[in-house]
């Protein structure tokens, strides 16, 4: 078993970080500056860390009400996790769904993320993403977002109420937005600049950051520097607020761990290499409050045979775990619901995957027959089967050889579920398989296709602690640092203890939009 604990190092690093947190002051003037120190280099009206789905929301919406504004991105290509993303987007009470003849509420869509979130969610933000995410759905739709005519059943829901993008990814939306944003006068973005600190004024207001530009992202997240030191330093002034919309820490092996210790640095996950705490700390040591930060998703829908989110995540998202099923390749029989909330699945995996200790191995199969094809969009399939980690399989006989299931017992697991799908009911597990669902399909026409599954680290739920309009909160004060927003991942509160599956896009443009709203 590999060691689990933090080296005196980490802990002493982060132990500081805690301790800055908690300063009682309006601001860490160790972790920020005043503005009579420092000599502008640049002016905007709004700037905004990040440059993915809530910096994107933000951009283009205070763009839009004649705003200066500037994107201020670490990375060599914009985006972040947005762009990667599985293009899956909450909506409730959308048009697709009054389309499609199925009730939604807002009421409903809270109720499924309290389920999941372990009822410690933030029910005011809930309430706000439910009345707010059509305005965000229509804000992607201005900027040339497009979406499949269907709607997505995610794990968790009581509905299908989650819309594909066309080119079932992120980029979906984010490229879209991207290219409105750049079209817009005054707009400004910088790549390969980090955010270091605030610059406040006299009255504690945020009137600026201090950035690197030229900067290169180090990667090295087990180093004494947690990012490296290069790039030049630039004073840029904010005249109305900066907005942090830098994502999670899933990528960051040292406050992940510290957060809990069970994630080792070896442990997988689906986010990009820049998705770490830096921001995120910076807003800490200058007095934001903390919400939920050792509340780490991990996403069940994992391949095993790749690394990252790779190209077999979307095999199960969108075929295994609507149209087939997961099973325990040394028993043959099904183990959970393939369609519940994401924690609920991890646990039950976790369960197969270590059932003789740690160091074993025993990763679930997860399969589906060929009339699920037809449900997925190009590229999810295809790619996992040209990297070989998705197999097909003209028999449930050369299946179970494959991952030496015992096959008797499998074919008597899947008689079974074809019942299920058949009466419309599962009733070992729970599994929604209404038509509604399901589209009838069980698991009968070959070819059969399969891959094994392993949750990885994909979401961190806490973050800082903002209100209804997007505000940062003072942790002293329990009122708004004046000037400062934030949204999306790097936020804590609306998802709880687990995120329900499609609510991240919902969550980061609706808040997004809400921050310049705000701004004006």
């Amino acid at each position: 078993m590999k060691k689990q604990g933090l080296s005196r190092r980490d802990f002493v690093k982060f132990s500081a970080v805690g301790a800055s947190a908690l300063a009682l002051s309006g601001m860490n003037l160790v972790a920020a500056m005043n503005e009579k120190d420092v000599k502008w280099d640049e002016e905007f009206d709004v700037v905004i860390i990040g440059s993915g789905f809530a910096a994107l929301a933000a951009g283009v919406t205070s763009a839009k009400k004649g705003n200066k504004v500037v994107l201020i991105e670490k990375m060599g290509r914009l985006g972040g996790n947005s762009v990667i993303n599985g293009g899956i987007f909450a909506v409730p009470n959308s048009d697709i769904q009054k389309k499609a003849g199925i009730k939604d509420s807002t009421e409903l869509f809270m109720n499924d993320c309290l389920k999941a979130g372990r009822g410690i969610n933030h029910r005011e933000l809930l309430e706000m993403l439910g009345k707010r995410a059509q305005d965000a759905y229509k804000l992607t739709l201005d900027c040339g977002a497009k979406y499949i005519d269907q709607l997505t059943h995610a794990g968790g829901h009581s509905v299908p109420r989650s819309l594909q993008t066309e080119n079932g990814s992120g980029s979906g939306i984010v490229l879209p937005m991207i290219g409105t944003f750049e079209k817009l006068d005054g707009t400004t973005v910088k790549k390969r600049t980090k955010f270091d600190n605030f610059v406040f004024d006299d009255k504690g207001a945020v009137v600026g950051v201090i950035v690197r530009e030229n900067y290169k992202f180090d990667g090295n997240l087990m180093s004494d520097d947690v990012e490296n030191k290069g790039g030049d330093t630039k004073y840029i002034k904010a005249k109305k607020a900066v907005m942090l919309a830098a994502g999670g820490f899933c990528r960051d092996k040292i406050f992940r761990r510290l957060q809990d210790p069970r994630i080792t640095p070896e442990t997988d996950s689906t986010n990009h290499p820049g998705a770490t705490a830096g921001a995120l700390l910076t807003a800490f040591r200058a007095g934001a409050y903390p919400v939920q930060p050792s509340w780490i998703q991990y996403g069940p829908w994992g391949c095993a045979d790749e690394t990252g989110f790779g190209v077999g995540s979307m095999f199960n998202v969108n075929g295994s775990f609507p149209f087939g099923i997961s099973v325990n390749p040394r028993t043959g029989k099904r183990y959970m619901n393939e369609l519940a909330d994401r924690r609920t699945r991890t646990e039950a995996m976790f369960k197969v995957i270590h059932e003789k200790g740690d160091d074993d191995k025993n990763f679930p199969i997860n399969f589906c027959d060929s009339r699920a094809l037809k449900h997925m969009l190009p590229g999810h399939y295809e790619k996992a089967l040209e990297a070989g980690i998705c197999k097909k399989f003209d028999t449930i006989d050369a299946l179970a050889a494959e991952y030496k299931i015992p096959v008797a017992e499998l074919k008597k697991t899947i008689a079974r579920y074809n019942e299920f799908v058949k009466k419309g009911k599962d009733e070992d597990f729970g599994k929604p398989v209404a038509a509604t669902t399901t589209k009838g399909i069980d698991i009968s026409v070959p070819p059969f296709y399969a891959e094994r599954g392993t949750p990885k680290v994909h979401h961190t739920m806490g973050g800082l602690n903002i209100n209804t309009k997007a505000q940062v909160i003072n942790s002293l004060t329990a009122q708004p640092i004046p000037n400062l927003y934030a949204a999306g991942e790097i936020t804590g509160g609306v998802h709880g203890a687990s995120r329900l599956g499609s609510v991240a896009i919902t969550d980061c443009l609706t808040f997004g939009m809400i921050a310049a709203e705000t701004i004006g």
